[in-house]
């Protein structure tokens, strides 16, 4: 499995933004079902910033105005969500985090999920993380959208 996906994750805490995008599916008001299982996701544990280099590794940033519970990511053309980036972690509404692929991941397009602690979930598509340095998520006035850098 761990060769297989090749989608090694790793979250950090860190902390502006041009372009916008909706998100595709908004679920506030009941507990969402994930649209997809998790499957564990192998995790990077080199030390060399050089090592954990890959051109999909982007900062998300939470201005939803509340605190994000879990957070998936997924090859888009996979049918799995992969598991919790987070883990343990959250990340409360103002602060960022840093999104590490391995090194020799090369898929393009990447779809996300990100959970509250109620699990009301939004979900973005086709994410072309090759082109993404800085992703901020809003909610506001029950929509979604996400500022792209």
């Amino acid at each position: 499995m761990i060769c297989g996906l090749s989608a090694a994750l790793l979250a950090t805490a860190a902390c502006s933004a041009s372009k916008t995008t909706p998100a595709t599916n908004s679920n506030s008001t009941t507990a969402a079902t994930p649209a997809r299982p998790a499957t564990p996701a192998p995790a990077s544990t080199a030390s060399s910033p050089a090592a954990n280099t890959a051109a999909q590794d982007f900062m998300l940033v939470n201005a939803t105005g509340v605190e994000i519970d879990k957070v998936f990511i997924t090859p888009h053309d996979k049918d799995d969500w992969e598991e919790d980036i987070l883990g343990r972690d959250t990340l409360p509404d103002g602060e960022s985090v840093d999104i590490k692929f391995h090194r020799a991941e090369t898929a393009a397009m990447w779809d996300l999920r990100i959970e509250d602690k109620a699990g009301h979930a939004i979900e973005w598509e086709n994410l072309n993380l090759l082109e993404i340095n800085k992703l901020t998520l809003y909610y506001k006035d029950g929509k979604a959208t996400a500022k792209i850098d």
